[in-house]
């Protein structure tokens, strides 16, 4: 199993890249990615799938909150998705290779493999294989989570040599509308750590205190945590949490 690199626990990561849409910088845009690099943060990016199979660096299936598009991301190719405009920049949504370029291997990249199944179950597999495949030959420190431990589960496979963890939160019923009840009390345990080879997870921060995030710690888990918005709650974070997502405020 690959442990998770120092360079992801010795500075605090920038949620979907340093954005502030008043600075003309919306989330995973490259001017997001650069401002982060800049400053020395690292960053976590999430990866949505085009129609023709490239891995886009996007966050919401859908493209209303983000774009003046309508409509499903999955349901447009990549040349179009990357001639949308994003809402308060000026570019379109970047491939993860157009990331990776750009990143270079300077600041340490946290990526998020979003469900595909939509109700956080096995139907997995493209999205995996187009990340696997983009990242083939990168050297800079790159790490891949989900909350989907069926992707975690299918990148062990593809790509065996990339540290690897499961997004992990309380789940509650309220905030993932679509995903079965039981489905949600099954992932709440975290039991599939093992079984994926995770050496990491990145919890929802109001949670630290959950028994099993200290017993995964003892065991010699890294726990990060999501989403940070103040110093307080980073300084009530890090109790527990080695790193913090951020986002709002520079950490």
């Amino acid at each position: 199993m690959t442990g998770l690199p120092a360079a992801f626990l010795d500075r605090p990561i920038a949620h979907r890249a340093l954005h502030d849409l008043a600075a003309g910088r919306p989330e995973n845009s490259r001017a997001a990615i650069s401002a982060a690099i800049e400053q020395g943060y690292g960053i976590e990016i999430d990866l949505q799938l085009s129609s023709d199979g490239v891995a886009m660096v996007f966050h919401d299936e859908r493209l209303e909150r983000l774009t003046g598009a309508r409509g499903l991301l999955g349901a447009r190719d990549a040349s179009e998705l990357s001639a949308l405009r994003l809402k308060g920049g000026d570019e379109g949504i970047p491939t993860l290779t157009e990331v990776l370029d750009l990143v270079a291997g300077r600041v340490p990249l946290l990526i998020e493999i979003k469900d595909q199944d939509g109700a956080l179950g096995a139907d997995v597999g493209p999205l995996e294989k187009a990340t696997a495949d983009a990242l083939r030959g990168y050297d800079g420190p790159v790490a891949v989570m989900s909350f989907n431990p069926h992707s975690i589960a299918r990148m062990a496979r593809l790509a065996p040599q990339l540290p690897r963890g499961l997004t992990t939160d309380a789940f509650d019923p309220e905030d993932w509308s679509g995903v079965p009840g039981w489905r949600l009390e099954e992932l709440r345990a975290i039991p599939d750590y093992t079984r994926t080879g995770a050496c990491f997870i990145s919890h929802g921060w109001r949670d630290l205190a959950s028994p099993r995030v200290a017993e995964l710690k003892e065991a010699g888990a890294s726990i990060l945590c999501w989403t940070i918005r103040t110093p307080e709650q980073e300084a009530e974070a890090r109790k527990v949490a080695q790193n913090v997502t951020f986002e709002q405020y520079l950490a």
